[in-house]
């Protein structure tokens, strides 16, 4: 017994050294700041500009980075998806010396009750739709003003586009265009096709575990989908390459790039995954609101960037979309060989087709 009982001792020690290791490798990798934008020798860009701030809108105190190789560049305001997942905290190790901010002074807003925006006082009525397209008011006419611009470039990713859409279609006066990356459209539709193409996908897999696992589910049923089903379909759909990317970027991937990113202290850290799960009430949003049908008629340019193996938010249903709405421009990109993150999984091509997008609106 007493052999039991030190070899128990030796492992729980260990078990406490290697988390108190844990904990001490991830302080040291969150000091809170952002790193210099620098050039291809490494050398930091004269004239350009990396911020971590916040501001109080809507009420509350919500944090944004902003950064630019150029402060004469167009503002751009990227709205992150989710809901509840600020993305410069992982996609950053993706980015090369052609990136946004060669381009536009970014500002990676953080949402209401994501990220830095995060707090325990924030209170669950608040997160609404409604409120957050007057967050995003707030938050662009803050960044007019700072940098003298009467419009400004609105992009949006995933959840994102959804908010974006919403945003435009109240205040166009305020931009220039909109770019949307795996744009909703249809979202409860978007999941139904999803079933079907996974289902279509395990069977010719012969994959008997998750052919059985999807029996459990029934696209008609009332409550579909489920929070259940998607906490049990989102990863089999990145092992498929159909989630957020087709290939090379794993959801792992992500999250260490987010516990590694060095612009977030570790209290920040804890906050991201409070604000993940907080923030997902908003989901039912976008999932009981088709856009195909309810917001196809805009004052500004509109412009879709979707992965042909994005089932997230579907492809075809993206395309549709683009297909009825009426703006004074549109255009929608095919990205081949990207699922829901072309930005990420083709980012040479996506800043082609930006700076394509920009020369078009510039001179119009």
């Amino acid at each position: 017994m007493k052999r039991i009982g030190k070899i128990l001792l030796i492992i729980a020690v260990s078990i406490i050294g290697i988390v108190l290791t844990g904990c001490i490798i991830l302080a040291v990798k969150s000091p809170g700041r952002l790193a210099p934008l620098t050039d291809t020798e490494g050398k930091v860009i004269a004239g350009s500009l990396v911020e971590k701030n916040f501001i109080e809108i809507g009420g509350i105190r919500q944090g944004f980075f902003i950064r630019t190789e150029n402060q004469e560049n167009p503002v751009l305001l990227f709205l992150h998806g989710g809901p509840g997942s600020p993305e410069l905290a992982y996609s950053e190790v993706y980015e090369s010396s052609e990136r946004l901010e060669k381009y536009f002074t970014v500002c990676y807003w953080e949402q209401r009750g994501a990220g830095m925006s995060f707090s325990e006082s924030i209170e669950a009525n608040t997160m609404t739709t409604g409120q957050f397209v007057e967050d995003a008011r707030q938050m662009t006419e803050y960044l007019q003003r700072r940098f003298n611009q009467e419009k400004i470039y609105l992009m949006g990713h995933s959840w994102g586009t959804y908010l974006g859409i919403k945003i435009i279609e109240k205040y166009p006066e305020n931009y220039l265009a909109f770019i949307g990356i795996g744009q909703i459209s249809n979202q409860l539709e978007s999941e139904k096709l999803a079933f079907d193409y996974l289902l279509k996908l395990a069977a010719e897999k012969d994959d008997k575990n998750v052919v059985e696992k999807m029996k459990q589910y029934d696209k008609n049923a009332p409550d579909f989908p489920s929070e259940d089903y998607l906490m049990n379909t989102r990863g089999i759909m990145n092992e498929y390459g159909i989630g957020v990317a087709h290939q090379n970027i794993s959801m792992f991937d992500l999250i260490k790039n987010m516990l590694f990113f060095k612009g977030y202290t570790l209290f920040e850290k804890i906050n991201y995954g409070k604000g993940s799960m907080f923030s997902l009430q908003l989901f039912d949003n976008a999932m009981n609101d088709n856009l195909i049908e309810s917001s196809a008629s805009f004052d500004v340019p509109v412009f879709f960037v979707q992965g042909i193996y994005d089932f997230v938010t579907s492809y075809a249903l993206a395309r549709e979309y683009l297909d009825k709405i009426e703006a004074p421009q549109k255009a929608f990109f095919t990205f081949e060989n990207s699922a829901h993150a072309p930005n990420l999984e083709e980012p040479e091509k996506f800043m082609q087709t930006v700076r394509e997008i920009l020369q078009t609106v510039k001179y119009q």
